[in-house]
């Protein structure tokens, strides 16, 4: 049985104008390429275009037909080229992704273990297009859990004391990877802008509350004081700014005066692990265009 074609996909943002979709398809087309999905969305207030295109380059099938899903020598060429276009000749931002690479994944984790059950099991059924490097965590209660799913585990303690130090030991860890993605499984640490700035590389969250309502800590706790009807969950980047991050997915749950804080929890949970399953999913798929503070989510 032959391997898929390899494909690449185009994430462009840029002043909208006449032509845009049209010109990018006769690109593609002028090639020898085909296209297998297009998106795009034009922000009305801001006046900027939006584009999702993912299309077979035309030696794409000879490659495949080797029965190997290898990076032919042109894909780069393509990418390239492509970039160029896109920058140049429409004055458009690109971002370029390739089947063929798979994302090294980092998942940062602390005591709480549904989110990364969550994940491992996704991840081993083959949703996720990524390798998942290491397992990391200031506490040692979810290592043998880790290994149990073939996962290498990493413990760096952290402290108020130690977090300079802490920090500098996981990106030196994230560095000697090559981990492109860091996925925050319920990671009960704040990382520092410092370290963000210097990963500098995508850092999704996991937050266990619809914000911006309920920042911070014990938010179902803050929620069952304030007696609301909706609890939520809320998967975003993560910044210098706690939990302000641009937002990739949130979802919600109904509960009543007779639901406790406990209720909550147990809800949110199950609303915290299809919330940040969702929002990887979608940022692996290379479906989400990053736009100042928010995100454009081509689902």
């Amino acid at each position: 049985m032959s391997a898929a074609p390899a494909t690449l996909i185009a994430l462009l943002h840029g002043p909208d104008q006449p032509g845009l979709v049209a010109r990018v398809a006769g690109w593609i087309f002028e090639r020898g390429g085909n296209i297998l999905h297009a998106d795009q969305h034009r922000d009305m207030e801001s006046g900027v275009f939006f584009q999702r295109v993912e299309w077979e380059p035309a030696f794409a099938s000879a490659a495949a037909a080797g029965g190997a899903l290898a990076r032919p020598v042109d894909l780069a060429a393509a990418e390239a080229e492509f970039t160029a276009f896109a920058r140049t000749t429409l004055g458009m931002n690109v971002r370029i992704l390739s089947s063929v690479d798979r994302p090294r994944v980092a998942v940062f984790v602390s005591k709480s273990d549904h989110c990364f059950h969550d994940l491992a099991l996704r991840w081993k059924a083959g949703e996720f297009p990524c390798d998942i490097a290491a397992v990391v965590s200031n506490h040692t209660d979810l290592a043998e859990v880790a290994r149990g799913y073939g996962l290498r585990f990493v413990h760096i303690p952290v402290t108020a004391a130690t977090k300079e130090t802490a920090e500098s030991e996981q990106l030196a860890l994230l560095r000697e990877l090559r981990v492109d993605l860091v996925i925050l499984a319920r990671y009960m640490q704040v990382l520092s802008a410092t370290f963000l700035e210097k990963f500098g590389r995508p850092v999704i969250n996991i937050h266990h509350s619809f914000l911006p309502a309920f920042a911070g800590g014990r938010p179902y706790h803050q929620a069952h004081a304030r007696g609301v009807k909706l609890i939520g969950a809320t998967a975003h980047y993560a910044t210098r700014d706690l939990d302000e991050g641009p937002i990739i997915h949130q979802d919600v749950a109904r509960v009543t005066h007779r639901h406790g804080v406990d209720d909550l929890v147990r809800k949110g949970r199950d609303l915290e692990k299809l919330v940040l399953a969702q929002a990887v999913r979608w940022h692996l798929e290379g479906r989400v265009l990053i736009y100042g503070n928010k995100t454009v989510v081509f689902d």
